[in-house]
């Protein structure tokens, strides 16, 4: 095995050993902010109470409303003095959470991310361009720093202005890039429409995520693209990306086990679920001081895969983001996720790169109707055509959420596009008054 941390080689009796005495070291840790200090206290959990990981599940959950509650610094364990670095989630609306981060806080995640991009084949002579944002989202610099712990020489492009992104890859000769997936549909998609070919670009590697996508929607990008598409899995109050990545055999993200304790509950009653059931990922820092989290509820839907990787790593895998518990849609009765919804259109080959999923109400009845796009070569005028494609499209999405939509196709870019987060949802039905 070719790594980059010896921590990747480690047993299971050596990654469980590890992570007992560092969640021990974490519980001391945490008890020095007023918030974990009174919570654990409570719960009668001390470091030396930690006999095995068994008992982790007697620490209380961490929620989102948690550290809202204690914005902006109420879950510090060290000295301001002591932090060099702030985070904060990207919500415009409401009270953001906000991450602290000492000087060894950031060498671990670095080093974190570098392990990350070396086991996907990513080395020094690499030339890595960051088409993410910069600033409080912390997808932009944490790969970033991970780019340049691994020695690439690093092009710190940010998200947008797909032109210039396009000129620093063919000038630069860019051969890795950080991208979210709905704008790499959109990049290769804009490639297309302006005669290039995306695939004779010198790019080989894509780090996709920071939004759920489906395997599905990976293939369509790495077949335009003409690379290798990755899963990286992070969030901020985990330090951000480099939690879970894949390895090059795409069959699931490694947990940094070393770096973190995951456990997968049922998102209704806490428990913990067999493994290769789905439930919601809650996530333990065991390496961070200046504010380390406790069972964090990260409410992304997933699960742990059974067996081993072919690549020797023994730290557990994780399935894709399926959905979020808090993403979930009920119409009709019927809990819905929309990344069932892309599964279903990312398998025709005549839908384009954008959807839209819109939630309306008829006579106190809840409607919900896809608009999707169709690529030019297959919006013909032979509208017989079109009805059987829509109605294999409708088909389709009702044998996988048993409900029948209202599908609608339109035209490649007849849809709003971002070259952000793709919005894929709007919920217009009425909501009663308060």
């Amino acid at each position: 095995m070719d790594f980059f941390d010896i921590a990747e080689t480690w047993s299971r009796e050596a990654i469980s050993a590890a992570q007992i005495v560092r969640l021990r070291n974490t519980v001391e840790q945490a008890m020095k902010s007023p918030f974990y200090g009174q919570r654990l206290k409570e719960a009668g959990v001390t470091p030396g109470s930690i006999r095995s990981l068994d008992d982790v599940r007697r620490i209380p959950l961490t929620s989102k409303d948690d550290l809202r509650s204690q914005y902006p610094d109420g879950l510090l364990c060290v000295p301001k003095a002591e932090l060099v670095r702030m985070h904060a989630s990207s919500g415009t609306t409401g009270t953001p959470t906000v991450v602290y981060h000492t000087q060894s806080d950031l060498n671990s995640w670095a080093d974190l991310m570098a392990r990350c991009m070396y086991m996907v084949g990513i080395r020094r002579e690499d030339v890595f361009q960051n088409m993410a944002g910069y600033g409080l989202f912390t997808g932009g610099l944490g790969i970033h720093y991970g780019a340049e712990r691994l020695g690439c020489l690093t092009i710190p492009a940010g998200a947008g202005n797909t032109r210039r992104q396009v000129k620093l890859v063919r000038d630069f000769k860019t051969t890795v890039a950080h991208i979210i997936p709905s704008y790499a549909l959109y990049l290769g998609a804009a490639l297309r429409d302006e005669g290039d070919n995306p695939a004779e670009l010198p790019l080989r590697i894509a780090l996709i995520g920071a939004e759920p996508h489906t395997e599905e929607a990976r293939r369509r990008i790495e077949d335009m693209l003409g690379l290798k598409a990755y899963n990286s899995y992070g969030l901020s109050e985990m330090n951000g990306p480099g939690v879970a990545f894949e390895c090059v055999h795409q069959n699931g993200l490694h947990v940094w086990e070393d770096a973190y304790i995951a456990e997968i509950i049922d998102p209704a009653t806490g428990e913990a679920v067999p493994d290769g059931e789905v439930g919601e990922l809650v996530m333990t820092t065991l390496c961070r001081q200046g504010m380390p989290v406790l069972r964090y509820r990260t409410r992304d839907l997933t699960r742990f895969l059974p067996g081993e990787c072919p690549c020797g790593r023994v730290h557990r895998r994780l399935d894709r983001i399926l959905g979020r518990a808090d993403d979930m849609l009920i119409v009709k009765g019927v809990n819905i996720y929309p990344m069932q919804v892309e599964q279903v259109l990312m398998g025709f080959p005549e839908v384009g790169q954008n959807y839209l999923i819109v939630l309306e109400r008829d006579d106190f009845r809840d409607v919900l109707r896809v608009k999707v796009e169709i690529r030019d070569e297959f919006f013909e005028e032979d509208m017989r055509k079109l009805h059987g494609l829509r109605e294999r499209i409708t088909r389709r999405i009702h044998d996988e959420i048993l409900v029948t939509p209202k599908v609608d196709l339109v035209q490649h870019n007849s849809l709003p596009k971002s070259e952000g987060k793709a919005q894929r949802v709007q919920d217009l039905r009425e909501r009663p008054a308060l």
